[in-house]
C-alpha cells in the first residue's frame, strides 16, 4: 500500500475570519434570529439538531458570532465530547455561541467538508484533549484550536478523501436511521399484542411488581474502591442501543471485594439490567454468560422473573419499557430534580399479567424482530468499522 505524506499546516492559517458583535445592542430588540448553542449539537451525529429563536434583547451574552454556510463549528469546552458540526443552509446567518471556534474555510486552501471530518477525527480529538486545561471543566480556545496542524494535500485531493468519507457516512447514518425506526415499532408491537395497558387494565389481573419480579439495586461503590483490574464494575454508561458494551468503562472492583462482601450483588446469565438514574434512566440490556463476571453498580436496577410459568422474560423486558411502567415511575418521582428511582418506587408499581398464550405469542414476535434488530445493529458496526478505517487512512495519507 502507497503511503502519501501531506505538509502539515496551521489550521488557522487556512481559514477566514467571521464577524462578530461586540454588543447585543448592535441589532434592534426586534430583530428575531436563531441562536447556536452546545445544546444545539448532537453529538453522536455531528450535526446541528436545533436552535434558540431569539431576539437582542433577550440574546446571552454569549451569543457573539455571525455564521454562514459551510462554516464549521467546534466547541471548545470538554474537547473529549467532540461537539462539532456544518452550518447547512438554513441557518446561513444564525448567531454562535462563543462557546465554538467558528471555522470558515478559505475557499482557494481547504474543502470544508474535509476540514469538517478532520475535526472529529481521533487525530485532531485526541490533540485538543492534550491540550485541554481545567480539571472539572476542560476547555481549549480559539487560538489553540487554529494553532493545530492538519495534514493538508492539493485541494483537488481534499474534495477527493471528503467524497469517500461522505460516501462512508451517509451509508452508516441510513443504516441508524433504520435502526431507530425499528424501535419505535418495538412499543407498537408490545401494545398490538396486549392493547394499552393504562386503558386495558380490567382486561388482565394485576400484582405488585415485587410478587412477580426479582429486582435488586446496585450498591454505592465509593471511587476509592475502584481497581484497575478484578471483577468489572457496572455503568449506566454501559447500557448502548439495547446491548451492554463493557469495552467503554474500566472501573473494576478487586476479586476479594466482588467476592465477599459484594458477592451477593453479582449479575446472572439472563438478567436484565436497567438505568435508574439521569436522562438516559430506562435504557436496558440482557446479561450474557460473555460479560461475566460483572458486579451491579449504584444507579442500576437488575431484574428477573420470580416464575416464569407466570411471566416470560421477554414479556418482563416488554413491561419494563412499557407507557404503563415509565407513567407509574414517572409519578413516583416527581419534584425530584433527577429522575432517580430505586425498590421502595418499583414496589409500589403494579404490573399487569396477561394469560400465558397472549405472552407466548408476543415472545416469537418480539424474537423474530429482535433478530432483524440485530442484524441491522451488526451491519452498522460493519459501517462505522470502515468508516473508522478510512478516516485513520485518510488523514495518514493512505487512502
Amino acid at each position: 500500500m502507497s503511503t502519501t505524506t501531506y505538509d502539515p499546516s496551521p489550521l488557522g492559517n487556512n481559514v477566514l475570519a467571521i464577524d462578530t458583535w461586540s454588543s447585543r445592542n448592535e441589532l434592534p430588540s426586534f430583530e428575531e434570529f436563531d441562536y447556536i448553542d452546545i445544546a444545539s449539537i448532537d453529538r453522536e451525529k455531528k450535526t446541528i439538531v436545533g436552535t434558540t429563536l431569539t431576539d437582542a434583547a433577550d440574546a446571552p451574552s454569549r451569543a457573539r458570532q455571525i455564521v454562514q454556510t459551510n462554516d464549521v463549528l467546534v466547541s471548545t469546552v470538554r474537547p473529549n465530547l467532540n461537539a462539532v458540526a456544518v452550518v447547512p443552509e438554513e441557518l446561513n446567518g444564525a448567531i454562535a455561541s462563543t462557546g465554538f471556534c467558528v471555522l470558515r474555510s478559505h475557499p482557494e486552501r481547504l474543502c470544508h467538508r474535509y476540514l469538517y471530518h478532520w475535526v472529529r477525527s481521533p487525530f485532531f480529538v485526541a490533540d485538543m484533549v492534550r491540550k485541554a486545561t481545567g480539571a472539572s471543566y476542560p476547555a481549549v480556545s480559539d487560538a489553540i484550536i487554529k494553532a493545530s496542524m492538519l495534514p493538508l494535500p492539493p485541494l483537488s485531493e481534499q474534495k477527493r478523501i471528503a467524497d469517500i468519507l461522505d460516501k462512508a457516512d451517509s451509508i452508516r447514518r441510513k443504516r441508524q436511521e433504520a435502526i431507530d425506526g425499528l424501535k419505535k415499532l418495538d412499543n407498537c408491537l408490545f401494545e398490538e399484542t396486549f392493547g394499552s395497558l393504562a386503558q386495558e387494565v380490567n382486561q388482565w389481573p394485576t400484582a405488585l411488581l415485587d410478587d412477580v419480579l426479582f429486582f435488586q439495586e446496585g450498591p454505592g461503590v465509593r471511587n476509592w474502591q475502584f481497581t484497575d483490574s478484578g471483577v468489572k464494575l457496572l455503568n449506566v454508561r454501559n447500557l448502548v442501543d439495547g446491548r451492554l458494551d463493557l469495552g467503554n468503562t474500566d472501573r473494576f472492583l478487586s476479586e476479594e471485594e466482588a467476592y465477599g462482601k459484594y458477592e451477593h450483588f453479582l449479575v446472572e446469565t439472563g438478567d436484565l439490567v436497567m438505568a435508574t438514574s439521569g436522562v438516559t434512566w430506562g435504557k436496558t440490556a440482557w446479561v450474557n454468560s460473555g460479560h461475566l463476571p460483572l458486579c451491579m453498580n449504584t444507579s442500576t436496577v437488575r431484574f428477573r422473573p420470580l416464575n416464569e410459568d407466570r411471566v416470560t422474560r421477554s414479556y418482563m423486558h416488554a413491561f419494563l419499557k412499557s407507557r404503563f411502567f415509565t407513567r407509574q415511575i414517572d409519578r413516583l418521582v416527581t419534584g425530584s430534580a433527577q429522575p432517580n428511582f430505586g425498590p421502595s418506587h418499583l414496589k409500589q408499581v403494579e404490573m399487569t399479567i396477561p394469560d400465558m398464550e397472549s405472552q407466548l405469542q408476543y415472545q416469537q414476535r418480539f424474537k423474530r424482530f429482535t433478530a432483524l434488530l440485530d442484524k441491522n445493529i451488526n451491519i452498522l458496526q460493519a459501517a462505522n468499522n470502515l468508516f473508522n478505517s478510512l478516516v485513520q487512512r485518510a488523514f495518514t495519507g493512505e487512502l
